[in-house]
């Protein structure tokens, strides 16, 4: 009889769960379009997603110093272990590289973008449109990028050179390497010969006798 009724109790599972797995849950509603807007913050380096807007150097160093100087320095140099933000040009190629908005970010998209969504630490988003583009501008006048009477806006955005942005290269492995790795491994008669160039004993990875 326990077994019966188990066996009922699980078609009457599959009966009501069957429809709800088929199509919908039947729970919430769509998103209206603000709520949608609310979270659509991204910006791509094509400057899809960049909204109107203008700042100047000269208000984003004022901006910059109320907000952002006291981890990054006044000159986003860099307080302590914070970021560095401005200097580094000609080091990527060290073993120390320093790697800051003016050597290494490819992209000025990323810099407006991180400092729209997540800037000023624990204050994220307080900062308005055009106060971003100005901290943007500044940035880019810390780094030698622009000049002192800037003014950075949407309709000139991507006429900003970024100096590294050719030191990326396009994610290729899924046809350079995953062809040569995805293959049957060989397992005999690989090289037609196998020559010893070092043994355990030179490389110390052989323990001593006694040990």
């Amino acid at each position: 009889m326990s077994r019966s009724r188990n066996l009922s109790a699980a078609a009457l599972l599959l009966a009501l769960t069957g429809p709800a797995q088929a199509g919908h849950f039947g729970l919430g509603r769509p998103a209206l379009p603000e709520e949608v807007a609310a979270w659509n913050l991204d910006v791509a380096p094509d400057g899809v997603g960049l909204p109107e807007g203008s700042g100047s150097v000269e208000d984003g160093e004022e901006i910059f110093s109320a907000n952002c100087a006291v981890c990054h320095g006044e000159f986003a140099e860099g307080v302590g272990n914070y970021p560095k933000l401005a200097g580094g040009e000609g080091t990527l190629d060290r073993d120390d590289p320093l790697k800051t908005v003016g050597s290494y970010w490819p992209y000025l998209s990323t810099v407006w973008d991180y400092v729209h969504r997540s800037m000023p630490f624990g204050a994220a988003q307080v900062l308005t449109v055009d106060e971003v583009y100005a901290v943007t501008a500044y940035i880019l006048y810390s780094n030698y990028l622009v000049d002192e009477d800037f003014v950075l806006s949407n309709e000139n955005f991507l006429e900003v050179e970024m100096p590294n942005a050719d030191g990326f290269i396009v994610d290729d492995r899924e046809t350079t390497e995953l062809p040569r790795f995805s293959q049957p491994p060989c397992m005999t008669d690989c090289k037609p010969e196998v020559e010893i160039t070092m043994r355990a004993a030179v490389l110390d990875v052989t323990p001593d006798e006694g040990q």
